[in-house]
């Protein structure tokens, strides 16, 4: 028998551990290293392992296709324009995966769902599914519903598994957090961007923000300092120790 598919009706997000509100916090989606002093929360790749003693979130790249791991997807699941050429983020080399239909969202929340699986397995507390927003790069192909619709399947299988589930950036959508689940923010340049105030308008001080310059760290940190979790890093998020680390917090 067909196992049932999870909505957020049927998984509750009740018994999930969120992130810690206002606590040190280091992005390590770029690889893994050891937490500097005063780091409670730590988000990394899935195939990496989580941090002893730390809250840990995984990520997932699951609205995208890292470069280069095209043919782990069925070709039918990459995002096509009317011409048959697969649409491409432009900024990172990635392909979209096309969310425009309940089979098709399913299947492919069926393979991030495995990875899910993976990150409970390893001890991660909590899910970061990132380009939710991948729909404003689809050339008007895919929609906000789609994206919401497939975010669903995602943030259900996430609870049933005891795993809180990330908002990542998408600002306009944290409205409708609650309807599709999502526990917790992690929004990228919300100083630089003044949006830090739109994210706490629905996920009150359950929200950690990564900056990549200092002009944005500095509104941050003026504006939100006291409530939130920041971080400065590169855009590249380097590893320590190696070139272009940058690592900066709220003074």
């Amino acid at each position: 028998m067909t196992a049932p598919i999870l909505t957020p009706s049927t998984a509750s997000a009740a018994a999930v551990a969120l992130p810690p509100a206002h606590a040190g916090f280091d992005y390590q989606i770029g690889g893994a290293y050891t937490p500097p002093a005063g780091v409670r929360v730590v988000s990394r790749d899935h195939g990496a392992s989580p941090a002893g003693g730390l809250y840990n979130i995984c990520y997932v790249n699951a609205f995208q296709v890292q470069p280069g791991a095209e043919r782990e997807w069925d070709s039918d699941l990459l995002l096509r324009d009317a011409n048959g050429d697969v649409v491409v983020d432009e900024d990172w080399g990635e392909a979209l995966l096309d969310l425009r239909t309940t089979a098709k969202q399913q299947r492919i929340a069926a393979k991030v769902n495995g990875w899910i699986d993976g990150c409970k397995a390893k001890g991660f507390q909590a899910i970061e599914p990132d380009n939710y927003d991948s729909y404003d790069r689809s050339h008007g192909l895919v929609s906000k519903a789609n994206a919401q619709a497939y975010i669903r399947l995602l943030s259900a299988h996430a609870h049933a598994q005891g795993l809180a589930i990330a908002q990542k950036n998408t600002v306009e959508l944290a409205g409708s957090r609650q309807q599709n689940g999502l526990d917790f923010a992690i929004a990228e340049e919300c100083g630089a961007y003044t949006e830090c105030g739109d994210y706490t308008a629905a996920f009150g001080n359950n929200v950690i923000v990564i900056e990549y310059t200092a002009r944005g760290l500095s509104k941050a940190c003026s504006g939100w300092g006291g409530r939130l979790s920041i971080v400065r890093r590169d855009v590249d998020v380097s590893p320590k120790g190696t070139s272009g680390y940058v690592r900066q917090t709220c003074p």
